[in-house]
């Protein structure tokens, strides 16, 4: 048994196991080991190889990476036939790695480790120590993290093999370590379970009436996305799909995975060109998505659960303008008819690498009023609490509603569900599913037949689960910022609960607060969430500035005030601050407001940054919460900026700062 802690030195521990019948191998050329239905298209292997081979199948692969996981296909209560097969296909000139897997306890699915490590160290960190540190525990650096500080992708020589527990737990206890853990791959779900577009608006299939809608096309002559860009994490997207092909609809493109700027489909990737269409098709052909004005910025990802390149697909949206990010897939489901599988009790934790990139999208993003983040709930028919992405409490969980308005059987519920979108269901249902763009041709979902979609391929009627309501909800986040674009994430959010329906009220055991553990608060209702959004009336804004040089010496207070005239009630604040020192990570800045308000401090920043040499930020009610206590209240009196250094060595200076006042 091996074990990885996510969160840091007080975080949570994870055990995983090791199976006796599994083997991970890895190839020079990438090529697979093993193909049934192609046996031509495989790795050059000895005669002797395919004999080893022939007592194993394949359990799950990592196309990109050239690793197949193969699993013995009699049951082994010992170590033997793995470890024979180890021996004699690490022979192999074509093998580069031949291992062993690890396995969830519970579940008993297949987790890979890669040998790399995230590594953050403290803020207060010096380069030297962290170099020294790296060296210490034999570790190379591969990068830089830029979405976090001090923070990087490591390697250890390769061949260290299960080694990488151990490091990483020795590492994590060192006192300059804030996280660590190895780099753990896991299988990724893909969430799938004009007329036809039964989810836009009411209309009639197959001589019945639908009428289980998101009101999406009601909300049109509002809004319609433009201005807005939509990040779609997945698999590969057509982006040569005539419903793409408008002159800036597709921008900033990213291979996450290979690192390039093309997110085109390879193999049969379908899945990232029906969620794309699903959020925002032109509608100019044959499908339209729910904000056809939206741009669509495809990021194609096909790397394992919880790779660095999962993290780095945040990063590139939120660096790049995404306005709204995507995500249709996560851990394992279960089977959604099965309540005794093993994956339904399993927990899948968020990495701390990934859940720093999410939030520098939420901090950072969208010039600090962040990104919208939603993800599909998932079709385990299970607790989507157990998954530690969807259920983050910075993204919004998204659960599949039917077209008679009732939970889709497989959709997951719990408590993190934040809202419905309409889907197909795998049992009672009136229509195939979500009529969405697939791949250009026959090389998608739909062939090419009429009872699948349309004659040429490039639609497909049964595109479904909560991986369809996930960029449905999206596609809605996006109307409504381009309806507002002011407006910080939390606020979207909950503009999107009070815009929803709720359905089912006999089977939705709704609590007091009007929360069902299937639907969230509802099904979103995208007209009612455009209206929600519509900017008031223009308040007053007014200006205060105070410049001047105060320094700041070493473990003492500073200070800079200036008097605000007015004593109309504040609607929202902003705050300005220019400071120089030489280690920034030594600074208290609070902000004292007057007396009469009954604020005492707004703690602006605390200590951190490390050894940056300026803080010249805007602080409001999205990255400051605090800022918030002031609504409603008299601003008339002396504010005062406060700076406490403490610690010794640095000094430097208050340059100025400035407050923005709406009333």
């Amino acid at each position: 048994m091996v074990s990885v802690r996510y969160g840091g030195k007080n975080g949570r521990l994870y055990e995983f196991h090791l199976s006796n019948e599994l083997v991970v191998v890895r190839t020079h050329s990438r090529k697979p080991l093993v193909n049934r239905e192609r046996p031509f298209e495989v790795a050059p292997v000895s005669a002797e190889a395919h004999a080893v081979l022939d007592d194993f199948r394949v359990e799950h692969q990592f196309r990109e990476a050239g690793v197949q996981v193969i699993r013995a296909i009699v049951p082994q209560s010992d170590p033997f036939l793995r470890d024979e097969a180890r021996m004699q296909l690490s022979a192999e000139p074509e093998i580069r790695f031949a291992g062993r897997a690890l396995i969830n306890p519970q579940a008993g699915t297949p987790v890979v480790y890669t040998e790399n490590f995230f590594v953050k160290f403290t803020d207060r960190t010096p380069s030297e120590v962290q170099q020294s540190l790296l060296q210490q525990y034999g570790l190379s650096l591969k990068r830089s993290i830029a979405y976090a500080a001090n923070a990087y992708f490591v390697a250890a020589p390769e061949g260290t093999g299960l080694q990488i527990f151990e490091i990483a737990a020795n590492l994590l206890q060192e006192e300059a370590v804030e996280l660590c853990h190895p780099e753990l791959v896991q299988e990724s779900r893909s969430r799938r379970a004009f007329p036809q577009q039964w989810h836009l608006a009411p209309t009639t299939i197959n001589n019945t009436f639908i009428d289980a809608h998101a009101n999406v096309e009601a909300s049109w002559n509002l809004s319609r996305g433009a201005g807005t860009t939509i990040a779609v994490i997945d698999t590969g997207t057509d982006v040569d799909h005539e419903e793409f092909r408008s002159s800036n609809k597709v921008v900033a493109p990213r291979d996450a995975t290979r690192g390039t700027n093309d997110p085109r489909p390879r193999g049969a990737e379908n899945h990232g060109t029906a969620c794309a269409g699903v959020a925002c098709a032109n509608g100019n052909f044959g499908a339209s998505g729910v904000a056809p004005a939206a741009r669509l910025m495809p990021i194609r990802l096909v790397s394992g659960l919880g790779s660095q390149a999962e993290a780095d697909a945040f990063y590139w949206a939120t660096i790049n303008g995404a306005d709204v990010i995507s995500c249709s897939w996560g851990p394992p489901d279960g089977a959604w008819w099965n309540p005794n599988d093993p994956l339904h009790d399993q927990v899948f934790p968020l990495p701390d690498s990934t859940r720093l990139a999410i939030d520098y999208a939420v901090e950072q993003g969208r010039s600090g009023r962040g990104c919208v983040i939603c993800w599909a709930a998932g079709n385990g028919n299970e607790s989507v609490d157990n998954d530690g992405y969807a259920s983050y409490e910075r993204v919004l969980a998204i659960a599949a509603s039917n077209d008679q308005s009732r939970r889709s059987v497989y959709s997951d519920f719990g408590n993190a569900i934040w809202c419905a979108f309409p889907s197909n269901d795998a049992v009672r249902s009136l229509t195939p599913g979500i009529w969405t763009t697939d791949r250009m041709g026959v090389a998608g979902y739909n062939p090419g037949n009429l009872s699948e979609g349309d004659a040429a391929g490039n639609y497909t009627n049964s595109f479904g689960g909560t991986s369809s309501s996930c960029p449905g909800v999206a596609g809605v986040a996006a109307l409504i910022l381009a309806r507002n674009l002011e407006l910080r994430w939390d606020e979207v959010r909950e503009i999107l609960r009070q815009s929803c329906d709720p359905i089912d009220l006999e089977g939705g055991q709704y609590d007091a607060e009007g929360r069902s553990p299937f639907y969230g608060y509802g099904r979103v209702n995208a007209l009612r969430a455009v209206e929600l959004a519509i900017p008031p009336a223009p308040s007053p804004i007014r200006t205060y500035r105070a410049v001047q040089d105060v320094p700041i010496r070493d473990l003492a207070t500073a200070s800079l005030s200036m008097m605000v005239p007015v004593t109309n009630a504040l609607k929202s604040i902003k705050v300005e601050v220019d400071i120089e020192h030489t280690y920034v990570g030594d600074l208290i800045v609070m902000l004292k407001p007057p007396m009469e308000t009954g604020v005492v401090l707004v703690t602006l920043h605390n200590r951190g940054g490390g050894n940056l040499s300026r803080v010249r930020n805007l602080f409001d009610e999205v990255n400051t919460p605090s800022l918030r206590t002031l609504h409603d209240k008299s601003p008339k009196g002396q504010w005062v900026l406060e700076v406490v250094d403490k610690a010794g060595e640095d000094v430097g200076m208050i340059r100025g700062f400035s407050l923005e006042m709406r009333f």
